[in-house]
């Protein structure tokens, strides 16, 4: 079986707006009223590359550009690496050509968006190597950062993962809250499909017994929480491929070829936006950009 990552198509680019927005409002918490150091330098046009330090998944090409597009409309980036490619250490990401102020002043706030969102690329990547040859996918979460919802999201989708849902607005998600409020499963399903018929809806089951129920009250994918080994095994013999199963809670990076050996459908791992080690940047002027 070709491994998950070939069978994913390349990642949509983010809506224009939503990056700019994003952008405006890291640049306006960096910059406050001015750069006052930036101020000492002439304002005049110059040349700047970055390097990769790590080996990693690069992904944040869109609000890394718009960071120096804000400070700069007519900076020009040329990359040298293709947004969700990996890189070894020392590789050369791209060069700037742009106004030494705009250059200095956006400089911190687009490395920080490029080294975190290369991050989730590449933890995604690596679960997505993983799972290689099963038919489990890779799956994130809402465990995003504050403001980088659609950003780090963006970046599984680098790294060859796919996405939950993008917030609680575009699918219902029964968890045990949830149900305990509604009285049942059965319950809660009933009015999810009288609120909401045309979104998805997926069901969290915490025991076997609920997955029966699950699997009788009908849905379009079920969440089995903190699941074992032998457990997935018997839930995935149980489904027999009616409804999806999702794996989520106490996945590590170790156990997922044991999970995915069982024949389940997805993976979702909240790691891959919140426990991020940003990757490795170095920026450096080069002197004038010429004509």
């Amino acid at each position: 079986m070709a491994s998950p990552r070939a069978e994913i198509p390349a990642p949509v680019l983010p809506p224009a707006d939503a990056v700019r927005t994003t952008v405006a409002a890291a640049l306006a918490e960096d910059l406050g009223p001015g750069d006052v150091t930036a101020d000492l330098l002439e304002d005049v046009p110059a040349r700047a590359t970055v390097v990769c330090r790590d080996d990693a998944v690069i992904a944040g090409r869109p609000w890394f550009d718009a960071c120096f597009l804000a400070l700069d409309p007519a900076a020009r980036i040329d990359w040298h690496v293709a947004e969700g490619q990996r890189v070894a250490p020392g590789t050369r990401l791209c060069t700037i050509a742009a106004r030494t102020r705009a250059l200095v002043s956006a400089e911190r706030t687009a490395l920080n968006f490029l080294q975190t969102l290369s991050a989730t690329a590449t933890a995604t990547a690596d679960a997505v190597a993983r799972v290689a040859g099963t038919r489990t996918r890779i799956l994130d979460t809402r465990k995003t950062l504050p403001g980088l919802r659609i950003a780090q999201k963006y970046a599984v989708r680098c790294g060859g993962g796919m996405n939950h849902r993008m917030g609680l607005h575009d699918a219902v998600m029964l968890k045990e809250n949830h149900i305990a409020a509604a009285g049942s499963i059965t319950a809660a399903v009933a009015a999810a499909r009288a609120r909401h018929p045309a979104l998805p809806l997926v069901v969290e089951v915490e025991t076997l017994a609920e997955l029966d129920e699950a699997l009788s009250a009908g849905c379009e994918r079920i969440l089995v929480d903190d699941f074992d080994e032998a457990m997935l095994r018997e839930a995935v013999r149980l489904a027999g491929g009616r409804i999806p199963l999702e794996m989520s809670g106490g996945v590590s990076p170790e156990r997922l070829p044991a999970i995915a050996a069982t024949g389940v459908d997805y993976v979702s791992i909240g790691g891959l936006t919140k426990h991020v080690h940003a990757v490795d940047l170095s920026m450096r002027m080069e002197g004038p950009a010429g004509p």
